[in-house]
């Protein structure tokens, strides 16, 4: 039998011989792989902008907003009902052990004065366990203080987005702001969040006691009045389990019959990202599949033309048998030359796909990810491709009579 490294210069010599053939061969493998490879990392940046995402929100988080008014037949929004209180919060993170920690929010968009310079932005009531639930850290400044919570004190903590719309290059602590006319001491400016997948800026917020939301600026038709609680549970798992026991709480707290129906809604953000996180993976899997479309084309067109090589070259596969190679020396030939064409292809191929997941990166919205996997696998595929489509020409060219093969014109 010959030996492999003779096969394989017999098959680069054979590519060399005709080089434009052997580069239009290639050219569905390298479109195939670099469009598996860009699809799929596109696929890739998108579950990793929503792990990214998740961690800039907090983790196994439930969000309970008031429920929806009705008038004259006429439903509102959720939260066009107002009945949560911040006490509604406390006592779920007291009696419900799953639950870590429930912060309340009461939130508006009101206009910011700085002396000549002026800023709209969201404004949030809350306490201190709203930053431990989104893990968001001081860049400079502290904390409310219980102090600045009971006494409803006018202190405010700025997002960077807001610091520097209203300060530029100036140190903004200590100094004086108003919202809605009332004059808020600045305590503290948080570290910089970013845009979330959305495109909505984190950092566009400022963040006022809780107390002093109800009482001095946003003002409440009842006492302890919030829009809604922020819980954080102990674990992913408990997101799930726990929904029913906050359920029944707070239609007890709520003097709720058992023919009312709730006056809060519940949502499960973890089950929303898991959704989300679901979603692109059927996204990449079915980019990943319809780009793999073309690799399968690029394998049809090695088959082709390595047809068309057995039947230009059958008098020198018929002088190959006649001076001794045997049936599985040819079919290696053929299959050789089909693997090294795909090969070949296929590390084009990869540079191309790295390239053009750059190129989206830059130029586009979208962010393309690549890993190691999503590159040895259309490689490794490309193999594949060349060997299966390569058998049948082998097949072929291996059942040659060699006298008739000698005999061809």
């Amino acid at each position: 039998m010959i030996e492999i490294k003779t096969i394989g210069k017999i098959a680069i010599r054979a590519i060399q011989a005709n080089k434009m053939r052997s580069i239009l061969t290639s050219l569905g493998v390298i479109i195939g792989v670099s469009a598996v490879i860009i699809m799929l990392s596109i696929g890739n940046g998108a579950q990793q902008s929503i792990q990214e995402e998740m961690k800039t929100m907090g983790s196994n988080l439930i969000i309970i907003r008031s429920g929806v008014a009705t008038s004259s037949g006429a439903r509102g929004g959720h939260g066009s009902q107002p009945t949560m209180k911040g006490s509604d919060g406390d006592a779920i993170q007291e009696k419900i052990p799953a639950i870590k920690l429930a912060a309340p929010v009461l939130e508006e968009t009101a206009q910011i004065v700085y002396g000549n310079a002026n800023w709209s932005t969201g404004i949030t009531g809350t306490d201190n366990r709203m930053f431990e639930i989104k893990e968001w850290n001081l860049a400079y400044g502290r904390y409310f203080s219980r102090t600045d919570i009971r006494n409803a004190a006018k202190v405010a903590i700025l997002g960077q987005t807001v610091a520097k719309e209203l300060f530029g290059d100036m140190d903004p602590l200590g100094k004086t702001i108003r919202i809605k006319g009332i004059p808020f001491v600045v305590i503290g400016a948080l570290e910089t969040r970013g845009q979330t997948g959305m495109g909505m800026d984190q950092d566009d917020v400022v963040y006022i006691p809780l107390s002093t939301a109800q009482k001095k600026v946003m003002g409440v038709s009842f006492p302890d009045q919030v829009k809604m609680v922020m819980l954080q549970a102990v674990d992913a798992d408990s997101t799930y389990t726990s929904q029913e026991e906050i359920r029944a709480l707070l239609r007890q707290r709520h003097n709720l019959g058992t023919n009312k129906e709730d006056d809060f809604v519940i949502r499960n953000l973890t089950q929303m990202m898991d959704m989300m996180k679901n979603s692109t993976k059927i996204m990449t899997i079915l980019l990943g599949s319809i780009a793999s479309i073309s690799l399968l084309v690029g394998g049809i067109g090695i088959m082709n033309i390595m047809l068309v090589s057995v039947t230009e070259r059958t008098r020198e596969i018929g002088i190959r048998m006649a001076i001794g190679a045997k049936t599985w020396d040819i079919r290696w030939q053929f299959l050789t030359e089909a693997l090294v064409l795909s090969l070949i292809g296929g590390l084009i191929g990869v540079l191309v796909g790295l390239l053009g997941a750059q190129l989206v990166t830059h130029f586009s919205s979208l962010t393309a990810k690549v890993s190691l996997l999503y590159v040895l696998l259309p490689f490794s595929f490309s193999g594949l491709v060349g060997l299966f489509f390569g058998f049948y020409p082998a097949y072929k060219a291996s059942l040659l009579n060699p006298i008739n093969a000698l005999r061809y014109e």
